[in-house]
């Protein structure tokens, strides 16, 4: 977003498809409309339908910025809040582990022994590069 700004010259206007892509924050997106203002540079939110150029554009476009962290803010909580009770009823979140602790425990043994490349053991497996790395990676943690 800052390229465009940039590359923006006065008269220019800068659209968006939705505010909240423009900035994270209010604050944020209250300081871009400041800085595309002083720059002479206006403002046009498709989704919105603001026209950050007018008087009643701006009030608006404050409005729904305002709302638009809100919602940001209010699903955010949710998902802590929910992620909280999960842990609390003993549940671990994340992807599963693709091998069990024994092919997990093989496929470290078969790269130590180094009979085999790295692309072989992943085809033996059934796991990618990086999966292969964090078990080895696990391995040599448990080590020391």
């Amino acid at each position: 977003m800052r390229e465009a700004v940039n590359y923006a010259r006065p008269g220019d206007i800068l659209v968006v498809w939705r505010l909240d892509r423009l900035s994270r924050s209010l604050k944020d997106l209250i300081e871009m409309v400041a800085l595309l203002e002083s720059k002479g540079i206006g403002l046009r939110s498709l989704q919105e339908a603001i026209d950050a150029t007018s008087s009643s554009g701006k009030l608006v476009f404050h409005i729904f910025g305002a709302l638009a962290e809100f919602e940001r803010n209010l699903i955010k909580e949710r998902t802590q809040a929910g992620l909280q009770a999960v842990r609390a009823r003993g549940r671990k979140g994340g992807r599963p582990k693709s091998l069990n602790q024994d092919k997990q425990a093989l496929s470290v043994k078969l790269y130590d022994e180094k009979k085999h490349t790295i692309a072989q053991i992943c085809q033996m497996m059934g796991i990618s590069k990086p999966t292969l790395y964090k078990y080895i990676d696990d391995a040599k943690r448990l080590k020391n």
